[in-house]
């Protein structure tokens, strides 16, 4: 593997950039903040990733290649509003009823001015953002997220990543990746210290 050097955009960091995440409300029993969500690999077969571009719904999408992607490389900024309605929509269609996403009364009874989006909407929309840059879901072969911090309604959550190593026997590229929130001028990081895999055709 070819590793990267230090990088500003990098979502690590040591103990110590991670103090101010420490604080703050207690945890609510079914929150996810501070789990692991995993994608893993494995899920069917996968076909042999020849063609440059493919057929999407009548659209030719073109297809990242692993011979075009350098160590250093950003992942294309992927930004969406966090609206009550789609994290509403999130708790339906994943059965996370948790009140803490529902109910801005119990929201701020722990401690929160209102309620939070779920830490897999968040993930969700980092996926996104992954396989918007490839091309083809397909390749995306895991991803390993921390959540570290919560996202309130109508902020919007930045998708972010970074190459940071290529192994040219395997075709495997590995990121560094991260979602971001601007809060009152500060970076806030609710998903850091995170990786995703990819298999380059």
């Amino acid at each position: 593997m070819a590793k990267a050097g230090g990088g500003g955009g990098r979502a690590g960091g040591d103990a110590s950039d991670r103090g101010h995440l420490r604080q703050g409300p207690p945890r609510v029993p079914g929150h996810r903040s501070g789990d692991e969500g995993r994608l893993g690999p494995g899920r069917g077969d996968r076909s042999i990733h020849a063609p440059v571009q493919r057929n999407r719904g009548g659209l030719r999408v073109a297809v990242l290649r692993f011979d075009e992607v350098n160590v250093g490389d950003r992942l294309p900024p992927l930004e969406k509003v966090v609206r009550r309605e789609d994290v509403k929509a999130y708790a339906d269609a994943s059965g996370d009823q948790n009140p803490l996403h529902q109910d801005d009364n119990f929201a701020r009874s722990v401690g929160f001015p209102g309620i939070i989006a779920h830490g897999m909407f968040s993930m969700a929309h980092l996926v996104n953002a992954l396989t918007r840059w490839v091309g083809d879901p397909g390749e995306l072969t895991s991803i390993k997220v921390q959540f570290r911090g919560v996202v309130f309604m109508d902020e919007t959550l930045v998708a972010g990543g970074e190459v940071v190593a290529k192994d040219d026997s395997t075709r495997r590229v590995r990121l560094s990746v991260w979602t971001e929130v601007d809060r009152a001028g500060q970076r806030v990081l609710p998903i850091k210290n995170s990786e995703a895999e990819l298999q380059l055709g």
